[in-house]
């Protein structure tokens, strides 16, 4: 890793020493015999790191440690002193030096301290990037559904978002309920400390405490050191509970309590611990029949059940799926360099007549083994599995009841894609579909397609 570095002493043999080592290590370097100088070079231009002793005329290192951080607040600044004035060095450092160097200078440890620096920002920066990955990620806008089920569903989570509600994210497999979970977390005020996502079916029964609520040294065998938890590595942020039905009886009590008290007891302590999480759950399983079979605590359900999300079936939600489709063609093309232009409206419908017992997940995973095979501009029906595009006499097709019915889901399909293509531009898409603007209007209230994007 290279940097722009500005070495800064009154000692010609101590400056021209650390610029030589340091352009020669490939770093860019500029120097100044004095804080003045140093402050007109860093006034032109920042630098990554600026090393500079503590005594010199004009500006002192301590005035001129206070100026880069007005100036250029992430730049590294390291202070070279003297042996007996370590006691100012550590006093820089409580005014924000990022480390000290002391005289007489040993050359290796310079370079592996500025290495360490550099090594810190990189870190800091793909942290950063990646959070503003996952927020983008998670943001709204990408998360796929214009059909009245999902703007409804959007509706409600932008509104629990803002609040420490505990939801209750219910569907069938494969519909998304994670992601709308991720939604609600990187959309709320905890979107900058964890997200903890937890299979509870997956988790070993006699471990179950442990893994949630940790445990301390000793309290069972093979218990060799102390174990926080996840409940409270989620602390600050947020705890997804996924498959929630699938925890066992008498076990859910102590689910409950940590729920309700915000507080948990570790394996082998009567000590409480205070948490500050939010709780989110989803289960693919109709909680209240669980609850009258026994297999579910009914003060457990209530408990949870704060907000229902109830995700619908790609079955309720068809007009979704062109989009849906089109949507993981976006995504699967990029990561694979491939140009394809689109969709073949026989895969189109194709898809519309499909049972998708594998919901959301099923799509996106088809569409993904659709872009590695297709060798042309658009994904055709030979790029999907035969089992999608097979027709037996036992799966037969629903096709609409007359032509009319026929030329209006057609149009309904046709003039949505349009303008999720446009962004809602509906004076664009009157235009594009070859009608005037009234018309789109009176087309869109008699299909059903909602004016609001």
């Amino acid at each position: 890793m290279t940097a722009r570095i500005l070495v800064v002493d009154d000692e010609e043999i101590i400056r021209e020493s650390l610029y030589y080592i340091l352009e020669k290590e490939g770093h860019e370097v500029e120097a100044a015999k004095d804080g003045l100088e140093a402050l007109q070079k860093i006034e032109k231009k920042p630098f990554d790191i600026v090393i500079t002793d503590l005594e010199m005329p004009e500006v002192k290192g301590i005035e001129l440690l206070e100026k880069v951080q007005q100036l250029t607040p992430e730049t590294f600044v390291l202070i070279i002193t003297a042996y007996a004035s370590i006691e100012t060095a550590v006093a820089a450092l409580r005014k924000g030096a990022s480390d000290y160097i002391i005289k007489p200078l040993e050359f290796d440890d310079i370079l592996f301290r500025i290495n360490r620096l550099l090594e810190h920002r990189k870190l800091e920066r793909e942290n950063k990037m990646l959070r503003q990955e996952l927020h983008h990620t998670y943001d709204f806008e990408q998360i796929v559904g214009k059909s009245p089920a999902m703007q409804k569903i959007f509706d409600t989570v932008k509104k629990v978002a803002q609040t420490d509600g505990t939801v209750l994210i219910t569907g069938k497999s494969g519909t998304g309920k994670e992601l709308i979970a991720r939604a609600i977390h990187y959309n709320s005020k905890r979107k900058d400390n964890y997200f903890v996502a937890i299979n509870t079916g997956a988790l070993v029964e006699s471990l179950f405490e442990s893994e949630l609520f940790g445990h301390k040294r000793g309290s069972f065998t093979g218990a060799t050191s102390d174990k926080e938890g996840l409940f409270k590595t989620a602390s600050g942020g947020s705890i997804y509970l996924d498959e929630i039905s699938e925890i066992p009886y008498h076990l859910q009590v102590k689910l409950l309590r940590a729920i309700e008290q915000r507080e948990i007891i570790p394996v082998g302590t009567n000590h409480p611990v205070k948490v500050d999480i939010r709780i989110i759950a989803s289960t693919n399983r109709d909680l209240k029949k669980e609850v009258e079979k026994g297999n579910f605590r009914e003060d457990l359900y209530y408990r949870l059940n704060v907000v229902e999300i109830n995700l619908p079936p790609l079955s309720d939600r068809k007009e979704d799926i062109p989009i849906l489709a089109q949507h993981f063609l976006e995504k699967y093309r990029i990561q694979m360099n491939k140009h394809i232009r689109g969709i073949d409206n026989q895969v189109i419908q194709t898809f519309l007549h499909y049972n998708w017992k594998g919901e959301v997940r099923e799509l996106e995973n088809i569409m993904e083994r659709a872009v590695i095979f297709s060798d042309g501009d658009y994904i055709t029906v030979d790029d999907l599995p035969d089992f999608v595009s097979a027709r037996t006499d036992s799966e037969e097709v629903k096709k609409p009841k007359t032509l009319k019915d026929a030329v209006k889901e057609f149009e309904k399909i046709y003039i949505r894609q349009e303008l999720d293509r446009l962004k809602f531009n509906k004076e664009e898409a009157a235009r594009t579909l070859g009608i005037s603007v009234s018309s789109l209007y009176r087309k869109m209230e008699e299909l059903g397609i909602d004016s609001q994007k």
